[in-house]
């Protein structure tokens, strides 16, 4: 069972997660700015760290075109601390270990690996706009090469 994804348009559902350091971040603080918030899932996996750095080596024209980047998955903070240090991320990194936010943005379901499915996160990544409302969805997005393709969707 995959939860119902969002469409454009739609609000974007809020959420308080801790980040690396424990520290809440609220959705709604960043309303009047743009976000991006892409689900991954695992840090310090191939594929997770590819496309954090991605975003890491993409983060000061995002910032300049007035976006605010997060990086979301079921880690502990601990765990993302040492992610972001050993790879010099500079943009926040939050738990959602109940997967409870994963949930409301359709991003945790099955996943099929080797003819077996079992539940999981959906690489996913979300533009959310000044408003809070959803601008773009991306599901099942690949690791590599997701951060260019976002890039260019935005002009940025």
């Amino acid at each position: 069972m995959t939860t119902k994804r969002l469409e454009p348009g739609s609000l974007a559902p809020a959420f308080t997660l801790v980040d690396q350091d424990a520290r809440p971040v609220t959705l709604k603080d960043l309303r009047g700015g743009r976000v991006i918030v892409f689900f991954y899932p695992e840090a310090m996996t191939p594929g997770c760290t590819t496309e954090a750095c991605d975003f890491r080596d993409s983060l000061a024209p995002l910032q300049v075109a007035g976006y605010t980047v997060l990086g979301v998955s079921r880690d502990e903070p601990e765990k993302l601390r040492r992610f972001r240090a050993r790879d010099g991320l500079t943009y926040d990194l939050l738990s959602d270990p109940d997967h409870g936010v994963h949930g409301r943005y359709g991003v945790w379901g099955e996943k099929m690996n080797y003819g077996k499915t079992f539940m999981g996160v959906i690489r996913s990544t979300f533009v959310i706009d000044e408003k809070g409302r959803i601008a773009h969805a991306l599901y099942n997005v690949r690791a590599t090469g997701h951060v260019a393709r976002v890039r260019t969707l935005l002009g940025v």
